[in-house]
């Protein structure tokens, strides 16, 4: 069994952050969630309508308690909220050291509110990014972290080159609102860029995407599989578009992906 620690923050409606983490690792066989819980937010389909950051010395302990027990196998971060916490969590990946660690830069909301701070962006560069075997920005995340404009393939490469530039070991450009070849992502590290591609499906039921896309890359990346991290990234979009396509319907806004879709034949594996 390998272990998967998530380090993000609370959603209540379960559509995002620790509780979309925790279901998407569940998946991938053989791979269990651990969790770390940064803040609380008070959000439903329609939005986050509050938030409440943990503090950092019980952020620390969950970090310290996971760690001295359980043997992880790769760690994924989602929302971080400000400078202190970052500092905080950067803190404890650099003691403990983990093999693999994605990042995905959560920022702001599909609806506008904001989670991470402006003030913080500039620790999040240069704590959190050095730390990343992958990070995972959406468009416009690249966009804040880089300065690059991105609407094409060609810049979202330019952006993830920029990522490497700052300290990540690789970057995974998401692709969802890309002008052109909407859905298409880019993966760069230093060696090759590689296009993930997979069918676009138009649908509003996409809250949690970004945290369950990251959580099935890390998945994979633990998995007791001698895979290259462009095998992962495929591996985990084919997954993700399903979850996408069986979307649900819940609430009066945006629905979240739907992780349990291969239920009927048992858990995802292969």
């Amino acid at each position: 069994m390998r272990v998967v620690l998530s380090i993000a923050g609370s959603d209540s409606s379960a559509g995002a952050g620790i509780q979309a983490d925790l279901k998407a690792t569940s998946q991938f066989y053989g791979c269990y969630c651990a969790t770390v819980i940064t803040a609380v937010t008070a959000q439903n389909t329609l939005g986050v309508q509050d938030a409440y950051q943990l503090p950092t010395p019980i952020v620390r302990a969950q970090i310290e308690s996971v760690f001295s027990d359980l043997n992880v196998a790769a760690v994924k971060t989602g929302m971080l909220g400000d400078a202190e916490m970052i500092t905080t969590v950067a803190d404890e990946l650099e003691q403990r050291r983990p093999k693999k660690i994605v990042i995905d830069p959560v920022m702001i909301s599909k609806t506008g509110f904001p989670l991470l701070a402006d003030e913080a962006v500039e620790t999040f560069k240069s704590r959190m990014i050095p730390l990343a075997t992958l990070i995972t920005p959406n468009t416009h995340e690249a966009e804040r972290l880089t300065g690059v404009s991105v609407v094409t393939i060609e810049e979202a490469t330019r952006a993830g080159q920029a990522l490497l530039e700052l300290g990540a070991s690789a970057a995974l450009v998401k692709g969802g609102h890309l002008e052109e070849s909407p859905g298409t992502d880019v993966l760069v590290t230093p060696k090759e860029t590689h296009l993930i591609e997979r069918e676009w499906i138009e649908t509003k039921h996409t809250h949690g995407t970004g945290c369950t896309y990251a959580s099935a890359i890390a998945a994979r990346m633990a998995y007791p599989r001698d895979w290259s991290l462009f095998q992962c990234v495929e591996s985990a979009k084919y997954w993700l578009t399903e979850a996408i396509r069986y979307g649900l319907d819940l609430g009066h806004g945006v629905g979240p992906t739907q992780p349990f879709w291969g239920q009927e034949w048992g858990p995802w594996n292969d």
